[in-house]
C-alpha cells in the first residue's frame, strides 16, 4: 500500500514536464535513489503493444544518468506507438532535462 501512496504523491505534488508523446513526472524522495514507474493505459494499444512501449522506455532509462532521490512516472500517449525508438529516447532526454532529473553531462 505504501507504493500507492508514493505514486500518488508524485501525481498530486510533483513536477510534469510532457511532450507529443510521453509525460514524465517526479517528485523528491527519501530513499536515496531513483526510482520508476511507468504507466501505459490501454487506449495507447493492446497488450503487445503497450508492452513493447514499455520495453522501449525501460531501456531508455537504463541508458541516461539519471540524478539520484527522485520517484519517476512515465506516461505513454498514444503517439509512442507510432514514435522509433530513437525519437523516445530524445523526448525522454528533453523531459528529463527540463525537469532536472539527469546528471549533468
Amino acid at each position: 500500500m505504501r507504493r500507492r501512496a508514493e505514486f500518488d504523491r508524485v501525481f498530486r505534488q510533483g513536477r510534469h514536464n510532457s511532450g507529443p508523446t510521453l509525460a514524465v513526472r517526479s517528485y523528491p524522495n527519501e530513499a536515496g535513489l531513483t526510482r520508476f514507474a511507468y504507466s501505459i493505459p490501454k487506449r495507447v494499444g493492446t497488450a503487445v503493444v503497450r508492452n513493447r512501449v514499455r520495453r522501449r522506455l525501460r531501456e531508455i532509462v537504463r541508458s541516461l544518468p539519471w540524478r539520484e532521490g527522485f520517484d519517476v512516472v512515465i506516461v505513454a500517449r498514444r503517439e509512442a506507438t507510432l514514435a522509433t525508438f530513437h525519437s523516445l529516447m530524445l523526448e525522454m532526454r528533453l523531459l528529463s532535462r527540463r525537469g532536472r532529473l539527469l546528471d549533468a553531462p
